[in-house]
């Protein structure tokens, strides 16, 4: 009676494993450089109320 090796289920196991842990760290990378990159544009426009001609529009809508 021959006995099966396990081997190659383990072997397959160790490497789903690796390769999961492998994509949570580029997911998790990524999402940092990603959110540094919406700081850094979202710092580079000005705050605050503009006038815009669209804004104009609408108020000239209201005016009664």
């Amino acid at each position: 009676m021959k006995t099966a090796k396990p081997t190659n289920r383990r072997n397959f196991l160790l490497a789903a494993g690796l390769g999961g842990a492998g994509v949570a760290a580029a997911v998790a990378t990524g999402a940092k450089v990603t959110s540094r990159a919406k700081i850094a544009a979202a710092a580079a426009q000005p705050s605050g109320y503009h006038v815009t001609d669209h804004i104009l529009k609408y108020y000239k809508t209201t005016e009664i």
